[in-house]
C-alpha cells in the first residue's frame, strides 16, 4: 500500500492513495513468478486480458476489446511510447527487455487520456525499469526446456565517475514451436536477441539525467514465410527539483521499428512481403508545482513526429505508402485540496493530430480518504482512439478489375468514450488488503466494415456504438510470515452494436473478443533451506471470438503454473519452472476445431541466476 505510483497523476503517490483502478507488478513478483517475457509477467496484474495467439503473439488488453489488432490500451517503457500507428496497437513480439532489470509494471484499467493522450481508452501499461545505480556488479542468466528451448542474458553495471552510473546488457531466446489442434506443429519457432544500455547522472541532489538505449533483431517463423523485425531506441530525460514541492522534467526519445511481414497471394494479386519502417521523434516537458495549501498542479506539452514508409505487398497496399505525421499536444490538471479527507481532481488534454485536428479528453475525479487505510474514489472521463493508418489508408486490392477487398475510411473519424468509474481499496488488517473498482464505458464512433461497391467490398467507417460495464476486484492475505495468497476476480458484460440506419458486415461482433469472467489465486511460499515456491492458477471464461473468417468460441479453461526455486548462497540461484501444467495443450484465441488452430502447448524450463 505504501508503494509509490506515479501512472495516475504523474506524479509519485503511495498506491493505497491513488484514486484509479491501478495494479503493481514489482520486480520481485515477476522474478518469482517465472515469467520470461514481459507479456507472461502480464498475467500477474488481475485487471488485464492476456491471451496468447501463437508462439510469439499475444492479445492484451483492458475492459474489452481484445481482438487481434487490440487498439485501445496505450503501453509505455521509461516513458516512451510503443504502440505502432500502423494500427494504434502494441506488437507485443518486440517488446522485451531483461526482466531482472524491471522494477515494476503499473497497470491501469480505465481510461487515461488526460495525462497520457489519444490511445490510452481502456488502460495504461506503464513499465519502468530500475536506475543504474539500483544495478551495479555482474549479473548472469541461462537455461532451456521443451518450449523455451534455450535462453542467455547478462548485464554488467558500474561508475563512470563519481555520482555517474552505467550499466550493459544483452539477451538471447530461442522458442520452438506450438502445435495446431489436430497435433502438428504450427512451425512458429521465434529467436530474438536484443541488448541496451542505461547511464544515470546525480549531477546534484536537484539534477538527475539519464540516457538509455536498446537494440534488437528477431525471425519468427511461419508457414508463408519467415517475420523478421528489427530496432533500436535511445531516450534521453532531464529532471530538476526546484523545491520541495515544485519539479520539472524533459525527455526526448528517437525509436525506429521495421518489420517484414510474408502476405499469401490473395485471388489475382501475387503473394508478397508487407514491409513498414517507422521512425518516430518524441519531445515531452512536465512541470510540477504547489499552489497554496489546497491545489497541486501538474501541466504539460509534448510533441511527436512519425515517419512511416511502407514496402507494399501486392496484396496489401498503403495509400501514401511514406507518411509524415505530427501530433500536437498538451494538458493541465489539478488536484483540489476541499478538506482534510476529500480531493477533487480536474484536467484535460488537448491533442492536434493530422487525421481528426484537434481532440479533446477532459476528466474529473473525487478522492475520500475515509481513515487512513481506507479510500474510496469516483472520476468521470472522456478518451478517443485516433484513426490509425489501417482505419484510414489501407488498401487491400484483389487484383485486375476486381473490386477491392478493404479499404480504410478517408472519412474515418475518432472512436470516443466517455467512462463512469466508482472504486474502493483498503488495508483491512495489518494482513488483509483490497481493491475494487466498478466501471461503466459509453462508446461512440466504433469501427465497423460496409459494402462500398463498386470501389470495394469493404470499408472502414464508424457505425458501431455501445457500452460495457463490470467490476474488478483483487486481494491479497499474508497468511503467515511465509506464506502469501493473492486473488483476482473481473466481470465484464458488453452491447456493442449497429447504429439505427448503418451497417456492418459483421453486425458489431469484429471488434471484441474478450472472456465474460476470470479469475486467478496465486500462492507464493518461502520454505526452509532458502526454497521458494510459488502457484498461480488461473480460470478464463469461453471467448466468444469473431475476428476472423467464420464465428467461434474458445472454450473456458483453467491451468496452472508453478515455480520452485533454491538459493544454495545468497548470489546463486536455481529454479524450474512449469507453465500450463494442466493440459497438453489448448487454445487461448482463434477458432478451435479447425486444423489450423494454434494451441499453446504444456511447457516446463530450468534456469540458473548468478549475481555478482
Amino acid at each position: 500500500m505504501d508503494l509509490d505510483v506515479t501512472s495516475v497523476s504523474k506524479q509519485p503517490e503511495p498506491y493505497g492513495q491513488a484514486p484509479a483502478a491501478i495494479q503493481v507488478i514489482t520486480g520481485e513478483d515477476i522474478q518469482r513468478s517465472g515469467a520470461s517475457s514481459i507479456p507472461e509477467a502480464l498475467r500477474l496484474a488481475d485487471n488485464l486480458d492476456v491471451a496468447q495467439k501463437n508462439s510469439h503473439d499475444w492479445a492484451i488488453s483492458a475492459r474489452g476489446f481484445n481482438t487481434a489488432l487490440g487498439n485501445k490500451l496505450l503501453v509505455l517503457i521509461d516513458g516512451r511510447a510503443v504502440y505502432t500507428p500502423l494500427y494504434s496497437g502494441v506488437f507485443w513480439d518486440v517488446q522485451d527487455y531483461l526482466l531482472e532489470d524491471i522494477d515494476r509494471i503499473e497497470v491501469v484499467s480505465g481510461p487515461g487520456g488526460t495525462l497520457w493522450g489519444a490511445n490510452a481508452v481502456n488502460g495504461v501499461i506503464n513499465i519502468t525499469t530500475k536506475s543504474a545505480k539500483d544495478t551495479q556488479g555482474l549479473y548472469v542468466e541461462g537455461g532451456g526446456g521443451n518450449w523455451l528451448q534455450d535462453f542467455v542474458g547478462a548485464r554488467y553495471g558500474g561508475m563512470l565517475a563519481s555520482n555517474v552510473y552505467y550499466r550493459v546488457y544483452g539477451k538471447y531466446f530461442d522458442r520452438s514451436s506450438e502445435v495446431l489442434s489436430n497435433g502438428n506443429s504450427a512451425s512458429d519457432s521465434w529467436r530474438m536477441g536484443q541488448g541496451g544500455f542505461r547511464i544515470d547522472s546525480e549531477a546534484s541532489p536537484q539534477n538527475l539525467l539519464t540516457l538509455q538505449g536498446d537494440f534488437y533483431l528477431g525471425d519468427e517463423k511461419a508457414t508463408t514465410g519467415d517475420t523478421r523485425t528489427g530496432g533500436g531506441n535511445v531516450l534521453g530525460r532531464w529532471s530538476h527539483i526546484f523545491s520541495d514541492d515544485s519539479d520539472m522534467s524533459l525527455q526526448l526519445y528517437y525509436d525506429r521499428t521495421h518489420i517484414a511481414i510474408p502476405k499469401p497471394a490473395v485471388f489475382l494479386d501475387a503473394a508478397g512481403t508487407l514491409r513498414d519502417d517507422l521512425d518516430t521523434y518524441d519531445l515531452d516537458f512536465q512541470h510540477h508545482f504547489s499552489l497554496g495549501d489546497r491545489n497541486r498542479i501538474i501541466w504539460g506539452l509534448g510533441y511527436r513526429l512519425t515517419h512511416d514508409i511502407v514496402g507494399e505487398a501486392p496484396s496489401v497496399e498503403f495509400v501514401p505508402a511514406t507518411l509524415y505525421q505530427n501530433l500536437f499536444s498538451g494538458f493541465v490538471q489539478d488536484e483540489i485540496k476541499l478538506h482534510e479527507k476529500l480531493f477533487l481532481t480536474l484536467g484535460t488534454k488537448l491533442e492536434h493530430n493530422d487525421y481528426t485536428g484537434f481532440e479533446v479528453e477532459p476528466s474529473a475525479r473525487i478522492q475520500w480518504n475515509a481513515t487512513s487505510k481506507q479510500m474510496f474514489w469516483g472520476a468521470i472521463s472522456r478518451a478517443v482512439r485516433t484513426p490509425s493508418r489501417i482505419d484510414h489508408d489501407l488498401r487491400e486490392p484483389l487484383g485486375g478489375p476486381l473490386p477491392d477487398l478493404l479499404d480504410g475510411g478517408t472519412n474515418f473519424t475518432s472512436e470516443t468514450l466517455i467512462a463512469y468509474e466508482l472504486g474502493y481499496r483498503a488495508e483491512l488488517t495489518k494482513k488483509i488488503s483490497t481493491s475494487i473498482s466498478a466501471f461503466y464505458n459509453d462508446y461512440e464512433n466504433i469501427r465497423s466494415s460496409s459494402t462500398e461497391l463498386p470501389s470495394s467490398l469493404l470499408v472502414f467507417k464508424n457505425n458501431l456504438e455501445g457500452d460495457t460495464y463490470g467490476f474488478e476486484w483483487s486481494g491479497d492475505w499474508q497468511v503467515l510470515d511465509w506464506w502469501r495468497l493473492h486473488g483476482g476476480y473481473d466481470l465484464l458484460e458488453e452491447d456493442i452494436h449497429v447504429k439505427p440506419g448503418k451497417t456492418d458486415f459483421s453486425n458489431g461482433l469484429n471488434e471484441t473478443a474478450d472472456p465474460q469472467q476470470q479469475f486467478s489465486i496465486r500462492s507464493s511460499m518461502d520454505l526452509p533451506e532458502n526454497v521458494d515456491l510459488d502457484a498461480t492458477l488461473r480460470w478464463v471464461d469461453t471467448l466468444h471470438n469473431n475476428n476472423g473468417p467464420n464465428p467461434g468460441t474458445v472454450p473456458s479453461y483453467f491451468e496452472l503454473d508453478v515455480r520452485i526455486g533454491w538459493h544454495p548462497t545468497k548470489n546463486l540461484e536455481f529454479s524450474i519452472v512449469g507453465q500450463n501444467l494442466l493440459h497438453d495443450q489448448h487454445a487461448e484465441y482463434g477458432f478451435p476445431g479447425a486444423t489450423t488452430t494454434e494451441e499453446i502447448e504444456r511447457s516446463v524450463y530450468g534456469k540458473v541466476a548468478w549475481r555478482f
